[in-house]
């Protein structure tokens, strides 16, 4: 149990961002389950539209730091090759 005013603030303060953590990471994960389900039924036309949609999502991800830059750059440059293949 926190003692001090500001570790109770603290803990407030951290429930509030895991709360928005959880919701960005489902975002990401759906994100990624999205294009894997585009790619799996080879539905090229779909994945290129939702393609730039996808970017977004990793990289505002990423930018908060759920997931590393380099993570975002890889998935997206993977899915980019199988898109274009």
């Amino acid at each position: 149990m926190p003692n001090t005013k500001s570790a109770i603030r603290r803990v407030r303060r951290v429930k509030k961002q895991t709360q928005v953590n959880r919701i960005r990471k489902s975002k990401y994960k759906n994100a990624v389950k999205e294009m894997e389900q585009l790619i799996k039924a080879k539905d090229k036309e779909k994945a290129k539209k939702y393609f730039s949609k996808f970017q977004s999502i990793l990289m505002q991800v990423a930018k908060t730091g759920i997931i590393e830059k380099n993570t975002a750059s890889r998935k997206i440059s993977k899915i980019s090759k199988k898109i274009s293949s």
